[in-house]
């Protein structure tokens, strides 16, 4: 039911005005919630690429091995959301996941690896296409965290 949700049209205003409970959720919960349960999610903190600060988001996730699988949707919006940006400029960043919080390194997937990706990650939420259609000028992007050893 829930991944029907997310390709609903109504959605993302709605979505969009809970983040902020969302982040909450997650940092009480310790990354146990995140995504109000409707979605395997983690919170990401990376560095602003401006501010020098620590900054975190709630995102949804798929798994490739040990590998967390993030988009960069920004809800299809006109530009990449603010952690990508970070994550371009600095690809350490942290995750907090089930209590856990743990270093990754990002990498931006291309190629045959974020088509495969693409579609793991569609099949999880289609929402994400819609996402897509909305954003149609730019590819949305997709980032491997490599958890650090």
């Amino acid at each position: 039911m829930w991944r029907a949700v997310g390709a609903w049209p109504g959605f993302t205003p709605v979505a969009r005005s809970l983040v902020g409970l969302d982040k909450w959720l997650g940092r009480i919960s310790r990354g146990r919630v995140v995504a109000l349960g409707m979605a395997p999610s983690l919170i990401l903190t990376t560095t602003g690429r401006r501010s020098a600060q620590p900054r975190s988001c709630p995102l949804q996730f798929v798994r490739d091995g040990d590998d967390l699988i993030v988009i960069a949707s920004n809800w299809g919006g006109a530009n990449d959301p603010g952690w990508a940006w970070n994550l371009r400029a600095d690809p350490t960043a942290r995750v907090l996941l089930g209590g856990r919080d743990f270093p990754v390194t990002a990498r931006e997937t291309e190629g045959a690896d974020r088509d495969r990706l693409w579609r793991l990650i569609v099949d999880q939420w289609p929402g994400y296409q819609a996402y897509q259609t909305r954003a149609s000028h730019r590819e949305l992007r997709i980032f491997r965290l490599t958890p650090a050893a």
